[in-house]
């Protein structure tokens, strides 16, 4: 085996953990290739977070064994994890991975040649997992179903995915330091896929964080799948000590300092998660970016309150008012759950009365996805599609002038912008977030690059500026 590729659906903390895969395959000898260059081992980590997600997962399968019929296609990922009948009758040739601690060893196996494929006549319905089994001098890996897959050696100890030494492909690098979540909210499946709470010490977050400055990555974002519950063995607030938890902002002012680290983002965190110290931590340093992500899902206590979420409305304003106070103009995006179970007009309005009292610079608006194994999946009263369709329409469009709004503020200003391409219209992120497309190529101008910019023209989908010298 000599070539691999990866196919990645679903967050940043996927993202992160295909490059840890990308990295380990490396490690082992087998070069990144293109799914459309055939690769002999394909990797698909997927997404099942709604409805969508896991059909586009089950599409890249699809594709890929499509394309390339003899290659090797390994699953992994969320989707895999939960075993609800979504990936039933995937043929030959493909192996779905469903404990994250196997994940490295089989894969490893795969690589080197220890896993042979073709030793079993067929692998349909594909084995959940497979499960290594030690059998005296000879080790085999067996499927639930008990077919044999033969090993040419004994078996050896599970080998976990190696600390990232660069973000391949990606100016931007992701860096995970807290997994796992217990809340159960009522409309989301991630307690089922990830429900172990742990998190990275600090010492190998700022091992990692080192190595990524040291392969020429600008920006770090610091993720992870409950990101304010890090250093904690919960993600219930009430189960904290004074209920709340400093020990983000503690990691974050270390990671600050790193040297040659000129950008630093927080993905997504809930009101409770902002605390004074944390906003001394973003006054302290002047490269942690004024943007914050914080989730709001709905304006509406009825409906909070049923996704059982840790917070209400009067909270999320409190925050924000807080983030506003202590931060210069800071971009302060969503995400919004349109069409949960027995949501109402009058729900509704307060979200969108939320939503405009908050001035969002970017939301992101989701039509509520029924997931099987949920509580939302057992509440009565579902809303209409088409209602859902008409409410999402009001959001998107109040989006797209919040965020007109938001950049308006900032022309005529100059900004730090952070270089994705050098193609025909450069173009990359501000401080605060959003896209500024340069006016004037130049071949000069490389990715990655971090250079200033005077912003001239906000437009429909970004601000247009130009070099400032």
């Amino acid at each position: 085996m000599k070539t691999f590729s990866i196919n990645t659906l679903g967050c940043k903390v996927n993202q992160y953990e295909s490059q840890q895969i990308r990295q380990l395959l490396e490690q082992l000898g087998l070069d990144y290739t293109e799914m459309s260059q055939r690769p002999d081992l394909v990797i698909v980590n997927t997404c099942c977070v709604t409805h969508t997600a896991s059909a586009k997962s089950r599409q890249y399968i699809r594709k890929a064994k499509k394309l390339n019929p003899n290659a090797v296609i390994a699953v992994c990922g969320c989707l895999t994890t939960v075993q609800n009948g979504e990936l039933n009758d995937l043929g030959e040739n493909t192996c779905l991975i469903n404990r994250r601690e196997d994940l490295a060893g089989i894969l490893k196996r795969i690589a080197v040649g220890e896993i042979f494929f073709s030793d079993v006549k067929e692998l349909s319905p594909c084995p959940p997992c497979l499960r290594l089994v030690a059998t005296g001098q000879n080790t085999i890996i067996k499927t639930n179903n008990d077919d044999n897959i033969k090993c040419k050696n004994n078996l050896t100890p599970l080998i976990e995915l190696p600390s990232l030494t660069s973000f391949k492909g990606h100016t931007r690098a992701f860096l995970k330091v807290q997994d796992g979540c217990d809340g159960y909210c009522t409309y989301c499946i991630v307690p089922k896929t990830r429900p172990f709470v742990h998190n990275k010490p600090d010492d190998l977050v700022l091992q990692e964080a080192r190595a990524l400055v040291a392969a020429g990555h600008k920006e770090i974002v610091i993720t992870g799948v409950f990101l304010g519950a890090y250093g904690q063995q919960t993600v219930r607030r009430k189960n904290w000590p004074d209920q709340q938890n400093d020990n983000l902002a503690k990691l974050l002012d270390k990671i600050a300092q790193i040297p040659g680290l000129a950008r630093i983002r927080l993905s997504s965190l809930e009101p409770g998660d902002v605390t004074p110290q944390l906003l001394d931590i973003f006054c302290k340093h002047r490269n942690i970016m004024p943007h914050l992500h914080l989730s709001l899902q709905s304006g509406s206590n009825e409906i909070l309150k049923k996704m059982c979420r840790q917070y209400d409305a009067d909270n999320f304003r409190e925050k924000v008012e807080m983030i506003k106070s202590r931060l210069d103009k800071p971009a302060i995006t969503t995400d919004i759950i349109v069409g949960f179970p027995a949501e109402n007009d009058a729900d509704f309005e307060q979200t969108v009365t939320l939503a405009k009292e908050v001035g969002f610079a970017k939301m992101h608006v989701f039509a509520f996805s029924l997931r099987k194994g949920t509580a939302a999946a057992m509440i009565q009263n579902p809303v209409d599609k088409k209602i859902i369709k008409e409410r999402s329409k009001i959001l998107r469009e109040l989006d797209k002038k919040m965020q007109s709004d938001f950049r308006k503020q900032f022309i005529g200003e100059t900004t730090e912008v952070l270089l994705e391409n050098s193609t025909s219209q450069p173009h990359g992120r501000a401080e605060r977030y959003f896209y500024v497309y340069l006016n004037n190529s130049t071949s000069s101008l490389k990715a990655n690059e971090l250079i200033k910019v005077k912003l001239i023209k906000n437009e429909q989908n970004g601000v247009l500026g130009e070099l400032f010298y």
